[in-house]
């Protein structure tokens, strides 16, 4: 009977997904990439491994850079955008910038994750069988280079999945990316090569807290779709400003559905994996980390909140501004007390998210586009700044604590310069991109009637001030020990990644209208 009834049943035609190949080419160049390095890993020799990966990753960032900018000057983009994977997936001019940004910082990362002259060997292992908490010696080390690859087409999954994850146009596309970017990151901050106890216990602590986070964002995603019937950003919105449905579900599930995304952004008071995962993870992956997961997630916020939930401003704006308060006061004064450089950088990733965070609730054109260049320029100081620290080195590999850095402008005065001027940018210092980025942002939320947020987060940042100019001194004014650690040399590699940021802080705080430009030059599509 079922078979008969199947037979007399008209087929419904399928719909095929529309897929705009050119405007999704930069994403796909990096997801296939990745895939190719998994099969390098499986098939390719040992003693070739190293160089194909960093080889192919490589040229996977500049080919999806070169047809993004195909793509970004070409008559087929329009300022509006558009939307591809049956609307799952927006390229519009946002997302062309984010990705942008993605494609460089993941350039300058996969430079200090490829560098194997600071540490010889490199600074990841992949072998389990190596006791956790030994230190291998050069000869064990150069033995253990042709096995720490696979760190490689992980950074490209993690990058793949941060491209989507800022162009989704739909919740469920969003969390697949949320999972996507967050499962590699787990495996590399397992992977250091010294001090394996205190990295792998960073793995376990951000795998088990962004699991708690994902869980939140997956329950809001249900709660929107049970009041919306839909996980469309634009359906969404449309149901929320014309709904007679009780706005409970709407409010639980924004609830629900932001605390995963200021999660991943390390907003407080979301943030308490941020300290410990940046100070174990190996510092190359806490560079990656820092920078272009914190672009990814506010690129997600600023989507969310933008073309799902701008009719409902008025309601959840106030929550928002004790969020970004509770952000840059958490930041600002806990970053006072510490005494790891790691561990303060990351208390200033809380601050400076509290400040991105103002811009993202101006919910105007000038707050969207000051928030994508604050996002543009803090990127690329804090991985060149993490580029520093993996530089100043002990018998037990990199040397964190603040006290081994007294004294370190008279062991290497150039690369103290260097230091000091990537910490004025984070202190946001005139002539620096971190000065811009700070001035355009709080100019937007001015412009929107957030005067007391933005004395409030002038406030916080002077006081974030204090501990960047705390190190300064102490580079400077202080006598270095005599068993103190040793300046390394940096590798091409490194070097390149330094420079790298240092000239785009440079340019960013000198000539900003450009990327300005580029950030304002249009909003988001639905």
């Amino acid at each position: 009977m079922l078979d008969m009834f199947l037979a007399q049943a008209p087929a419904a035609p399928l719909e095929v997904p529309s897929v705009d190949y050119a405007a999704v080419l930069p994403m796909l160049i990096v997801f296939g990439v990745a895939c190719i390095g998994v099969l390098v890993e499986a098939f390719a020799p040992k003693a070739t491994r190293w160089g194909i990966q960093v080889t192919i990753s490589l040229v996977a960032i500049l080919a999806a850079g070169v047809s993004l900018i195909l793509y970004a000057t070409g008559s087929s983009s329009s300022k509006a955008g558009t939307t591809t994977f049956s609307g799952s997936i927006s390229v519009d001019r946002p997302s062309l910038f984010l990705w942008g940004t993605l494609l460089l910082l993941g350039l300058g990362a996969v430079f200090l994750i490829a560098d194997r002259k600071v540490e010889a060997g490199g600074a990841f292992v992949a072998q389990a069988a190596i006791r956790p908490g030994t230190v291998q010696d050069r000869a064990q080390a150069g033995a253990a280079t042709t096995s720490q690859t696979e760190v490689f087409p992980l950074t490209l999954f993690a990058l793949g999945g941060m491209m989507t994850f800022c162009a989704a146009n739909d919740l469920l596309t969003m969390f697949i990316a949320l999972e996507v970017l967050s499962l590699p990151l787990y495996l590399m901050c397992g992977l250091a090569r010294r001090r394996r106890l205190i990295s792998q216990e960073a793995a376990v602590k951000y795998f088990l807290l962004g699991a708690f986070s994902s869980a939140f964002f997956l329950y809001g995603l249900a709660l929107l779709y049970g009041y919306a019937d839909s996980v469309k950003l634009a359906d969404i919105a449309h149901a929320a400003a014309g709904s007679d449905r009780s706005d409970t579900l709407l409010f639980a599930g924004l609830g629900l559905l932001v605390v995963g995304l200021l999660f991943k952004g390390s907003v407080g008071p979301f943030h308490t994996w941020t300290p410990d995962v940046y100070q174990g993870a190996p510092t190359p992956v806490t560079g990656f980390m820092a920078a272009c997961t914190k672009v990814a997630a506010f690129g997600a916020i600023l989507r969310v909140l933008s073309v799902g939930f701008s009719s409902t401003s008025w309601e959840w704006r106030g929550v928002m501004w004790a969020v970004a308060i509770i952000s840059m006061a958490l930041g600002a004064i806990l970053g006072l007390t510490q005494t790891d450089v790691k561990r303060m950088i990351a208390y200033s990733s809380v601050a400076h998210a509290g400040f991105l965070l103002v811009g993202a609730i101006a919910m105007t054109e000038d707050g969207l586009s000051s928030t994508l260049f604050y996002l543009l320029a803090y990127g690329f100081t804090t991985l060149a700044a993490f580029g520093v620290v993996s530089l100043v080195r002990d018998s037990s590999g990199e040397a964190t604590h603040l006290s081994a850095w007294a004294g370190l402008a008279k062991r290497s005065p150039l690369l103290a310069g260097v230091f000091t001027f990537l910490l004025l940018a984070l202190a946001g210092i005139p002539l620096t991109s971190g000065f811009v980025g700070k001035f355009v942002v709080f100019s937007a939320a001015l412009s929107d009637g957030m005067a007391p947020l933005v004395v409030v987060a002038l406030v916080f940042s002077a006081v974030a001030a204090f501990f960047y100019l705390r190190v300064i001194v102490l580079m400077y004014f202080s006598e270095p020990a005599a068993d103190g650690p040793t300046v390394t040399v940096p590798g091409g590699f490194t070097t390149a990644a330094i420079t790298l940021g240092v000239v785009v802080t440079l340019v960013l705080g000198v000539l900003p209208a450009f990327a300005l430009d580029w950030a304002g030059a249009g909003g988001f599509a639905s």
